[in-house]
C-alpha cells in the first residue's frame, strides 16, 4: 500500500530535484522511479517478525488515504460470521460450544440478516414464509459478537468461532440447510475500500457465487498446515469461504467503480503465467536453464491448478481510476 507522500505516483518531481548533480538546470517534470515512489505497509495482528527489513512499515489496522494498492490474501475467508440453520419456524442460528464443539439451534435471525439471506444465499427450496427465492443455508462460522460466538459445523474449505448459550436443547439435524451469512464480511472489505483516495483494492480468496453457493458448507479447521474439526477452542484457525460477489457488490458501492471478479486461474494466465514445460530441447543447450524453468512451470501450475490454489477468486476493486487498465496485463 501507498500512503500519499511525496514521490507518490500522484507527485511529479522537477527534473532539477532529480537529476545529478553537475548538470544544467531544467524544468522539464520527470516521474520518480518505482523504488523511490513505492513504500510496504504490512497490516497485521502478529508481532513484527524481527528480520523484516526496515523498509517495511508494520501495523495492525489498513491505513487511511492509501494512494496505490490494497491487497487482502486470505484475510475474508477469516472475518468472523454467523450460521444459519433453516427450522419449521424460520432461520435460527447455528450455536456451538467452544470447547466441544456440540453444536445447538439458537434464536431466530436477524431482520438484517434474514435480508441478506434472501439475497445472497438463494435456493429452490422454499424459505420460511414460503417464497421459493428465500435464502436457505449449509455450514459457516462465527466470531465473538454481543452474545458470544456462533459457528457450525465441519465442511471443506475456509474459517470462523462460536460459544453455545444456555436453554438450547435442540441440536441442529445433518439434513437441515445451513447458510454463512456474509454481512461481516461485506462490511469489512467495505471500510478496508474506504480507505483507499485512488488506487486498486484486490481481494484474493476462496469462495463462491450466488448460483453455487456450496451445499455443505465451507467451514473447517487448520491447525500446523492439517485439516481438523472447526471447534472453536482457540487451538486452530477457523475458517469458511467467502460470498466473492456480495463482497464485491459492498465494495463497488463504497468505491462507485466497477469491479473485476476472476478465479486465479484465469487471472494468472492473463498475465501470461499458463504453467507450459519448457522445451526439452533447452535441456541439451542449457541443463541448469532448463531445470529453473521446469521448477517455475511446477511453481505456476500449482498456483493455476483449479481443485488447489487456483480455485481462488481475484476481486479487483478500483477507486478513482478506469477499470479497463487497471486490470490490463
Amino acid at each position: 500500500m501507498i500512503p500519499p507522500r511525496a514521490g507518490s505516483p500522484e507527485t511529479l518531481t522537477s527534473a532539477a530535484s532529480a537529476r545529478p548533480s553537475g548538470e544544467e538546470p531544467s524544468s522539464v517534470a520527470v516521474r520518480p522511479s518505482l523504488a523511490e515512489r513505492v513504500r510496504l505497509t504490512a497490516v497485521e495482528l502478529a508481532p513484527r517478525p524481527e528480520h523484516l527489513p526496515e523498509e517495511i512499515e508494520w501495523v495492525s489496522e489498513v491505513p487511511a488515504e492509501i494512494t496505490g494498492v490494497l491487497l487482502a490474501t486470505e484475510w475474508l475467508d477469516n472475518v468472523p460470521l454467523d450460521v444459519a440453520v433453516h427450522t419449521e419456524d424460520g432461520w435460527r442460528y447455528v450455536l456451538v460450544d467452544p470447547a466441544s464443539g456440540v453444536e445447538t439451534v439458537g434464536e431466530l435471525v436477524s431482520l438484517d440478516d434474514l435480508d441478506w439471506l434472501t439475497e445472497w444465499w438463494p435456493t429452490s427450496s422454499p424459505g420460511a414464509d414460503g417464497d421459493p427465492d428465500r435464502a436457505q443455508a449449509w455450514t459457516g462460522a462465527a466470531g465473538a459478537t454481543e452474545s458470544g460466538f456462533r459457528a457450525a459445523r465441519p465442511a471443506e474449505g475456509s474459517s470462523l468461532t462460536a460459544r453455545s448459550r444456555p436453554g438450547c436443547p435442540e441440536t441442529p439435524h445433518s439434513d437441515q440447510r445451513r447458510a454463512e451469512i456474509g454481512r461481516t464480511r461485506d462490511r469489512a472489505w467495505a471500510g478496508a475500500v474506504r480507505k483507499i483516495q485512488r488506487g486498486m483494492a484486490v481481494a484474493v480468496d476462496y469462495g463462491h457465487l450466488r448460483k453455487s453457493r456450496p451445499v455443505d458448507g465451507t467451514l473447517t479447521g487448520y491447525r500446523a498446515g492439517r485439516q481438523v474439526p472447526p471447534v472453536p477452542d482457540g487451538s486452530a484457525d477457523v475458517t469458511a469461504h467467502v460470498a466473492m460477489d456480495s463482497v464485491a457488490s459492498a465494495g463497488a458501492a463504497v468505491a462507485r467503480c466497477a469491479y473485476s471478479l476472476v478465479s486465479q486461474r484465469e487471472a494468472l494466465r492473463a498475465l501470461g503465467a499458463d504453467g507450459g514445460r519448457p522445451p526439452l530441447s533447452l535441456a541439451g543447450s542449457d541443463p541448469a536453464g532448463y531445470v529453473r524453468a521446469l521448477a517455475a512451470a511446477s511453481a505456476v501450475a500449482e498456483l493455476t491448478d483449479p481443485a488447489g490454489l487456483g480455485g481462488h477468486w481475484w476481486l479487483r476493486q478500483p477507486v478513482g481510476i478506469p477499470l479497463g487498465p487497471a486490470v490490463a496485463r
